[in-house]
């Protein structure tokens, strides 16, 4: 795959035409700071074009943890949402999910993924703009390793979670992805991690994910770092 033929982007902002013509030719590896350039990018005018030109390259850094966003991975997931790649030709849209699935499975089974499995689903979802199938991915890896990401992804999303505020900037509506993912953590969460030893701490934080306005504030176990 390649670039569109009347792709354009700003060369001083952007990059050179030289750098243009390589996302035009098919079968030609990039640097990694143009990987890192054309994906960022937000302003290309054929976006599904870019995306299929440099996604088997962009596949392979993503899983090996090579991408450095600025802020997190879903940066990474939004890139995969402008260029709608669901409304693609079947084949094409298949391989696109096809990765996504399959990464985010091989994800939950590795207990040290290159990329953390809270990032890996921030991305997900944000490519998607559906939290449900990861989710019930997620339910369906019942094993101690799934569990261990499990821990890990409250730990880093309740400090938010607790403000009713989502982990992630997002492009999807904030609100409906946030009270999904909070429901979710309520009903799933603890059971799971009460059977791993998990901290009495993290386990109340949850508790407290499922209470609204006062009865959350004034609870007796409410954490004492400021909100």
């Amino acid at each position: 795959m390649a670039a569109h033929p009347d792709e354009s982007n700003c060369e001083c902002h952007w990059g050179s035409e030289e750098d243009l013509a390589l996302l035009k030719t098919p079968d030609t590896e990039l640097s990694s700071d143009l990987l890192r350039r054309t994906w960022q990018a937000t302003d290309w005018n054929y976006k599904a074009s870019v995306l299929r030109r440099i996604l088997p390259q962009f596949a392979a850094a993503l899983t090996r943890g090579l991408i450095e966003p600025f802020s997190g991975m879903h940066e990474a997931g939004l890139m995969f949402h402008r260029a709608e790649w669901q409304q693609r030709p079947a084949e094409q849209a298949a391989a696109v999910q096809e990765f996504l699935y399959a990464w985010w499975d091989r994800t939950l089974t590795d207990p040290d993924p290159a990329v953390p499995a809270y990032e890996v689903f921030a991305l997900c979802t944000e490519a998607s703009a559906v939290l449900g199938p990861w989710l019930d991915t997620w339910e369906t890896h019942d094993h101690r390793t799934a569990d261990q990401h499990l821990a890990r992804a409250v730990a880093c999303w309740e400090y938010d979670l607790l403000c009713d505020q989502l982990p992630w900037s997002t492009w999807h509506n904030e609100e409906d992805v946030r009270a999904e993912l909070t429901a979710w953590l309520v009903r799933h969460a603890p059971a799971r991690l009460r059977a791993h030893d998990t901290p009495e701490e993290l386990l109340d934080r949850i508790r407290l994910l499922g209470l609204t306005g006062l009865d959350r504030w004034e609870d007796p176990h409410w954490p004492g770092h400021p909100y």
